[in-house]
């Protein structure tokens, strides 16, 4: 499925940096020669590359501060915009790389949160939709999830659990799409396995209405009627005006069942361990 990027309002303080260091040095008369160029010349020209739109020469002059400069600001500040100038052009395997150089070289740095959220996204941005393998979605989560424990009151903590939602959701499609597959070739175990991931592990996500109502087709199925009550009576007090409860209890009527919920029940227990 597709995923909002949303990435401008935190990149703007990083791509303002040329106005804090000296836009003077890129007017100077100085040759172009890169051995010979200072700090500020490099870094301010890869800076208006960014502007430019040109990212990959930016990523040039980022390397070029940081290999003859290894010890100034600069190359510490080209060092992150580099990771972002990757980022930018969609190479995010570049960008993580860059990313954990600059986390380990400079843990104590004030963009460090930006560091960590920035390497989120760069998983968070090849999140596939739910018929393909879902190893970049936990790898996304996380990231995310790290962003928010090491920085819980910044912006990107606050950003980082809206996608941190996204992302759960996406792993609950998955765990359904797998369910539905196994429910229609007449295997409602192992369908049961899948939609019970739902409910445990993916409460606060759209699939679990759903689920509910699939494992009371399922339980129905293979005869265990106080599961299905069960699941039929948790959907109905969770989502009580839902279509799957509707038809969750139609399937009770049908086998002159009433949603009724067994306290000792898995599904009670994980929804009383959430709610």
């Amino acid at each position: 499925m597709p995923l909002p990027r949303r990435l401008s309002a935190f990149a703007a303080p990083f791509l303002a940096l040329s106005l804090a260091f000296g836009l003077a040095a890129c007017g100077s008369d100085e040759p172009k020669v890169m051995p010979d160029r200072p700090a500020e010349d490099m870094f301010n020209e890869a800076m208006s590359l960014m502007d430019a739109g040109t990212p990959a020469d930016a990523v040039k002059l980022f390397d070029e501060v940081d290999r003859q400069h290894p010890y100034s600001v600069w190359a510490t500040k080209a060092q992150l915009l580099n990771a972002y100038a990757y980022y930018e052009m969609n190479r995010y395997d570049e960008a993580i790389a860059a990313l954990d150089r600059f986390i380990a070289l400079h843990p104590g740095s004030k963009d460090i949160a930006y560091a960590y959220y920035l390497k989120a996204l760069s998983f968070y941005e090849r999140i596939p939709d739910i018929t393909r393998d879902q190893s970049l979605t936990n790898r996304a989560l996380a990231a995310l999830q790290e962003v928010v424990r090491r920085f819980p009151d910044s912006k990107y903590a606050r950003d980082a659990r809206l996608k941190i939602d996204l992302a759960y959701d996406n792993l609950a499609g998955k765990e359904m799409e797998v369910g539905r597959y196994y429910q229609k070739r007449n295997q409602p175990q192992a369908a049961i396995s899948r939609y019970r991931r739902v409910v445990e592990l993916y409460q606060t996500t759209s699939h679990v209405p759903e689920a509910l109502h699939r494992l009371t087709e399922c339980y129905l199925e293979v005869g265990l009627t106080q599961e299905a009550q069960t699941a039929a009576a948790v959907l109905g007090h969770n989502y009580p005006g839902s279509e799957w409860y509707q038809d969750s209890y139609q399937l009770m009527t049908g086998a002159q069942l009433a949603p009724l919920e067994d306290k000792g029940s898995w599904m009670s227990r994980a929804w009383n361990s959430v709610f």
